[in-house]
């Protein structure tokens, strides 16, 4: 089933590509922007004819039927992250959440802890050397097509050809479906008044020649669009989006102080919109590597000035940061957050920041005396160091409980800091 001649790929159906799958297998998805939704919607109507698949991932997009019934009886996902297309079926017990730090999932894979029978992947056409890119998703993508038994490919030529790691000869996928569509796009979202603020806050923690990370989302690019003044910065990062673009264009974003891949924009995945795809596609200033390399501290923190920007849905008095789960419901994943944040921590002059709303959408203190019961720590209290909110910075970085308390209650949301003091009071006797 291999290629049938050089530099060529069997190419069948939807339907025959995934009958390589067979009863017991585990099966990965290729995720984020390159899912690929023909391959698994094709599996699953097989779902009367198979048992005991499990389905192994990150980020998908697209349905997740398979995480529904009928399908879920032929199907068990074992995701390690949780998006939103699967959310529900892990609360409900049709899927599940395997907890690991990004940096870490491909030793799943090379390691035999989870090995893969099958890998579902979304490719260019092969250029005139047999290679056909993974676009802009290679992070766990790599490792999962270089152990996997049986690999099956969509070959689009929407798929940006990507400078890196990120590519896989003809002679690898055993079956090849030809389609001519979109990958998946994530337009750019307007940052709300707290965001902006916020975006500011960070933006005066950012230096001159600092290498940046940061995820997706408004309160980054809030970040991104407070940057046009400052010089000589570098991007080492899991992720990004097209907040990056108008750096890049106005030739902030250089990267000509960083120690590794000195000039480039080092990512093991992007997601955007088709502006972000075009400007990748044959880039070499943009290098595509697997999540264990862009993730790896040791390497991380080799750049300078390494500034880190995550999220969290909570963090305690003492700064515990919950950034994964809603209590017990799993919201997302662990992702690649510590990683980054202990990167960021061991760099010269680095800078690890979690940026977040003082209160909720429903109102309530994000700042709080106690994680909800059943919170995941996402991110160690010893680890962290700046928080940012709309009402300021606290560096928490060599402060005690008590100072810890009063530095956050000082940035929390003004109606939430009478009953956060009370609290503290109680538990640290603050005054």
């Amino acid at each position: 089933m291999n290629a049938t001649a050089h530099n060529t790929i069997n190419v069948v159906s939807a339907a025959d590509a995934v009958s390589l799958v067979k009863s017991g297998d585990r099966v990965f998805f290729q995720g984020a922007a390159m899912t690929p939704n023909v391959l698994i919607n094709a599996l699953c109507d097989r779902y009367e004819e198979l048992s005991d698949i499990e389905i192994l991932q990150i980020h998908t997009h697209g349905d997740a039927k398979y995480t529904r019934e009928p399908y879920c009886k032929a199907f068990n996902l074992h995701s390690c992250f949780v998006g939103e297309n699967v959310r529900k079926g892990v609360a409900a017990h049709t899927g599940d959440y395997i907890p690991v730090f990004l940096s870490e999932i491909h030793w799943l894979f090379r390691r035999n802890i989870l090995p893969l029978d099958v890998a579902f992947i979304q490719v260019s056409p092969p250029d005139k050397h047999g290679y056909c890119s993974l676009g802009v998703s290679v992070d766990i993508t790599l490792p999962a097509i270089q152990t996997a038994k049986k690999v099956v490919a969509l070959i689009n030529p929407r798929v940006p050809r990507t400078h890196g790691d990120g590519i896989i000869h003809v002679d690898k996928i055993d079956f090849g479906v030809k389609i001519d569509a979109p990958i998946h796009l994530s337009p750019l979202g307007e940052p709300s008044e707290i965001e902006a603020t916020i975006g500011k806050y960070v933006a005066g923690l950012v230096e001159d020649g600092a290498t940046l990370q940061m995820g997706i989302g408004n309160i980054p690019n809030a970040v991104l669009s407070n940057l046009m003044n400052h010089k000589r910065l570098g991007i080492h990062t899991e992720m990004f989006s097209d907040g990056l673009l108008p750096l890049v264009e106005k030739g902030i974003i250089t990267g000509e102080e960083k120690e590794i891949k000195t000039g480039k924009i080092v990512t093991c995945f992007a997601m955007g919109t088709q502006k972000l795809y075009d400007f990748v596609d044959d880039n070499p200033i943009v290098h595509f590597k697997e999540a264990g390399y862009t993730n790896d501290t040791a390497i991380i923190r080799q750049n300078p000035k390494v500034t880190a920007i995550n999220s969290a849905i909570e963090i305690d008095l003492t700064g515990q940061v919950c950034a994964d789960s809603i209590g017990a419901y799993q919201y997302s994943g662990v992702g690649g957050q510590m990683d980054f944040i202990r990167g960021a921590s061991l760099s010269e002059r680095g800078k690890p920041i979690i940026a977040m709303p003082s209160v909720t959408t429903k109102g309530l203190s994000k700042i709080t005396p106690f994680l909800k019961e059943g919170a995941s720590v996402t991110t160690t209290r010893a680890h962290v160091h700046y928080v940012v909110t709309e009402y300021g910075v606290v560096n928490l970085f060599g402060k005690s409980l008590k100072q810890r308390a009063k530095a956050l209650i000082s940035i929390a949301h003004p109606d939430h800091r009478e009953a956060l003091l009370r609290e503290a009071y109680n538990r640290f006797s603050i005054c």
